[in-house]
């Protein structure tokens, strides 16, 4: 079941965050309860899929900073298009909000990025510490979407 995420779902979301074998955090501590909280009530919003009243994966956008903050699976639910279909839930909210390009950054030579790319999305260059940098506009959602 796909549904917009809660406050009350963020301990479930760190434990998908922290169950992903790509994209690891390198320390935990770094994405903390209230840094969710902010993303999901006051930043942007979020969305989440459930089996059994189990979250197996969430999306997040900023529209503050016009940035895809996270997109996760559980790693024993990937390739069932758990990924894509919070993908497109969390894109169409975001372009209904704005059409300012939004951007994300994911480690090279992952599945996330060739995932990205596959999408549409353009490389801009490097951001974090030398994550590959990508942005998508309106006009490419609408045509890619």
């Amino acid at each position: 079941m796909y549904r917009e995420a809660k406050i009350e779902d963020i301990k479930q979301i760190q434990i998908v965050r922290n169950s992903v074998k790509e994209n690891t955090l390198s320390n935990p501590a770094l994405v903390s309860d209230k840094d969710c909280e902010e993303l999901l009530t006051v930043r942007g919003k979020g969305w989440v899929y459930e089996v059994d009243n189990i979250i197996v994966g969430f999306s997040i956008v900023d529209l503050k900073e016009n940035n895809i903050w996270a997109l996760f699976v559980k790693p024993e639910f990937e390739k069932k298009g758990i990924g894509k279909e919070l993908y497109t839930l969390m894109m169409d909210w975001y372009f209904d909000q704005t059409k300012t390009p939004v951007w994300l950054g994911t480690a090279p030579n992952t599945r996330a990025e060739k995932f990205y790319e596959t999408l549409g999305w353009i490389k801009t260059g490097t951001v974090n510490k030398g994550e590959t940098k990508f942005e998508m506009s309106y006009k490419s959602w609408i045509q890619n979407g």
